[in-house]
């Protein structure tokens, strides 16, 4: 892998020590400047889970993606720098409090002097720094986070600084996986009727003051906990919002 190229790629000019850190500014300057997005999915561009072929969609083409992409090629950044990291399959809670499927999101550990680490570039509007994997509470900007352990399985759990109530986001394992495992969840996710991926067009950015992100044809803007929202005129101001705010050419 080229690293200085991903690092060119991701604005990333800080230390390069095996340390928190490090895998810090690197986790923060993933979100700010690779877009979570699902466009190759309604473009009928094959998702391909390899690193080669992550790397020059993410990197080279200076593209976004998913889970399985997003986190899966920074894990190999990850290595590449010594960082001791694995891939991790989750389920993803509902609005209810049920699971999703085995492999339907890809987490990754991360070892640091004994300690445990949640790392996690690819799951939208969630933690924005890695989180302790031992029930530690940390508050990133209005939402506090903390990873809990029941019956040998971890739970990722957010609340609202304003809520004492809460909601789990995730559940996940500590067994590591390769690529292929996550295969079939990732074929589905491209071809299923039933994914919220193949209904749905999103393009989100995490920003210094909060998030923007295309759904479908909505432009959503959070500013310091303001939201708003307006609809995109054409297919033309559609484009132009891609390549203009998140660097995106289709």
């Amino acid at each position: 892998m080229d690293v200085e190229a991903y690092l060119r790629r991701i604005e990333y000019r800080g230390p390069l020590r095996r340390d928190f850190e490090t895998l810090r500014q690197l986790h923060l300057s993933h979100l700010l400047r690779v877009p979570f997005e699902n466009l190759s999915i309604h473009a009928r561009e094959p998702i391909v889970l390899d690193d080669t072929a992550l790397f020059e969609k993410i990197v080279t083409r200076r593209r976004g993606g998913f889970c399985y992409e997003l986190n899966g090629l920074f894990g190999r950044l990850l290595r590449e720098l010594g960082f001791e990291v694995a891939m991790l399959s989750a389920e993803v809670a509902n609005d209810s409090g049920d699971f999703s499927r085995e492999f339907d999101h890809m987490t990754l550990k991360v070892r640091l002097n004994e300690q445990l680490w949640l790392a996690d570039i690819g799951f939208g509007d969630s933690f924005i720094e890695p989180l302790l994997l031992n029930g530690t509470e940390h508050q990133q900007r209005e939402y506090r986070y903390r990873v809990v352990s029941t019956s040998g399985e971890r739970f990722l759990l957010a609340r609202a600084a304003s809520d004492g109530v809460w909601k789990p986001q995730y559940r996940f394992s500590l067994q590591p996986h390769p690529y292929i495992d996550y295969a079939e969840m990732c074929s589905y996710h491209q071809t299923s009727p039933d994914s919220h991926f193949t209904r749905q067009r999103i393009c989100s950015l995490l920003t210094p003051q909060g998030r923007i992100s295309l759904s479908d044809m909505r432009l959503i803007v959070t500013e310091n906990g303001v939201r708003s929202e307006r609809l995109v005129s054409s297919g033309q101001e559609y484009s132009e919002i891609l390549r203009n705010v998140f660097g995106i050419v289709m």
